[in-house]
């Protein structure tokens, strides 16, 4: 049987491919692609010298540049573009290049096109990289050999050759890769779709439809595993084309993963319900982490022991810049919740304490609305430290939120993350909580919320 990397080599041979950026999977797939036989172009605003060390081995594989301001001239002509998430897939350029006939992919399509395994793909707009990340330690518990990849994790098209039809790949997917999908896993998960980034979208609707296309073209052998409690993703059952199940926290269901009201997490199947594990042994913080588990529980279900999925949620902590716990200091522990770029991701993390707690909030902004966070900071944070272009937007709507005079909410503003620290260890006492947990992205100081999330903890830790 033809391999299916050998399959990707009689595509891309002597095929006109172009690059849109050479990002980190780029960098990888250019060498692959030339290997393989195609005539690589590289379309990229920066020049040649922007590249260091990488513009010599441009230069030896051979690759073609279009480089500077008119860098997308390049597409002209080309039978394949592979374009990035970040990369608009509207832009005028690369839809008059579809228009002439050119096939416009990117490393995640081809790599739906050509895996020989099982895809488990889970979208949403929050809890995505958790749920996706318990999905793969949930097979890997049950002995699977798990490829995790996609939006978390590495680009799985350069490691092609080494994954057999008898292993598990598991890939989070963004609504920028998700936007010219045809092709949809064979599990597929959607944890819920909020606002969200709008500053990329034309409008809400082109988002949906965005998230839509994980399940669009599934078939009917396929499984579509939905959030029960969020109004778009419930609303999404009628573009289910195989066998489809909900979770849910605040519901029992027949059909899917809940939480029962004796505290155990459930899985229904026809007509039967199987408890997993009780809520109490779950390692991981906070209720929408429950929901996280849930939603892993039902995408495994019938591939997985159910033992194996109890000793995930009993054992798995978390992952970075989740709610993740960075030290306790004089009484005070710390959180880091940089992953939090959205209100409703904070809104989530300030309900996983049982306490009113000190936050960070504050960034880049995405215009998304800071209305619906009001109310949540009031009932939970006792003192809030605003940063970055969004701090204003976040305070006027705090301070327009019914009950604000008598919350006694304390604000306090700083210039950058170190202020901001300072602020709130000024503030705090023994027994508080502080959280950085922005509501907002992180583009005005960082370039993304890991680095972010990276030096309030080196600040923390070095308190």
């Amino acid at each position: 049987m033809q391999k299916d990397s050998e399959a990707l080599a009689a595509f891309l041979r002597g095929k006109k491919v172009a690059f849109i950026g050479a990002g980190v999977s780029h960098k990888t797939l250019i060498g692959q692609f030339c290997a393989m036989g195609a005539e690589v172009t590289l379309c990229d605003k920066k020049q040649l010298e922007d590249f260091g060390d990488y513009a010599e081995t441009l230069k030896q594989l051979g690759v073609r540049l279009s480089l500077g301001e008119h860098y997308l001239d390049g597409l002209a002509g080309q039978q394949v573009i592979m374009r990035t998430p970040g990369f608009e897939y509207y832009t005028p350029a690369l839809q008059a290049a579809k228009a002439a006939g050119s096939i416009v992919t990117s490393e995640m399509e081809l790599f739906f096109d050509y895996c020989p395994c099982h895809i488990t793909a889970v979208t949403g707009s929050d809890g995505k990289t958790t749920t996706t990340s318990l999905i793969a330690a949930m097979l890997t518990a049950a002995g699977k050999k798990v490829h995790l990849g996609g939006n978390i994790g590495r680009a799985l098209l350069p490691i092609l050759a080494e994954i057999d039809p008898g292993d598990e790949a598991v890939v989070e997917l963004s609504s920028f890769q998700l936007i010219s999908m045809r092709k949809s896993p064979r599990v597929a998960v959607v944890t819920n779709v909020t606002p969200n980034h709008l500053d990329h979208h034309k409008d809400m609707q082109e988002y949906v439809d965005a998230k839509r296309n994980i399940l669009l073209w599934q078939t009917p052998a396929d499984k579509a595993v939905l959030g029960y409690e969020n109004d778009i993703t419930r609303a999404m059952a009628a573009d289910c084309k195989g066998s489809q199940c909900w979770f849910t926290r605040l519901h029992e269901t027949d059909n899917g993963a809940f939480l029962r009201a004796d505290g155990m997490l459930c899985m229904a199947e026809n007509g039967t319900v199987t408890p997993v594990v009780s809520k109490d042994e779950v390692k991981l913080r906070g209720l929408h982490n429950i929901e996280n588990l849930l939603a892993a529980i039902a995408a495994v279900w019938g591939r997985v022991p159910v033992s194996a999925m109890a000793e995930t949620a009993r054992t798995f902590t978390g992952v970075e810049h989740r709610i993740e716990p960075v030290r306790l200091l004089d009484g005070v522990q710390w959180y880091n919740d940089s992953i939090a770029s959205s209100p409703t991701r904070t809104i989530a993390g300030l309900r996983s304490f049982d306490q009113k707690i000190i936050i960070i909030a504050g960034g880049y902004d995405k215009n998304i609305p800071y209305e619906p966070l009001a109310p949540e900071i009031l009932e939970h944070v006792k003192v809030l430290v605003l940063m970055g272009a969004t701090g204003p937007k976040i305070e006027k709507a705090v301070r327009e939120c019914p009950g604000f005079a008598g919350s006694g909410l304390v604000i306090l503003h700083a210039k950058d993350m170190k202020e901001a620290v300072d602020e709130a260890r000024a503030a705090a006492k023994p027994g508080d909580i502080v959280s950085l947990s922005p509501a907002s992205a992180s583009f005005d100081l960082y370039p993304n919320f890991e680095v972010r999330g990276r030096h309030f903890k080196e600040l923390v830790n070095a308190l």
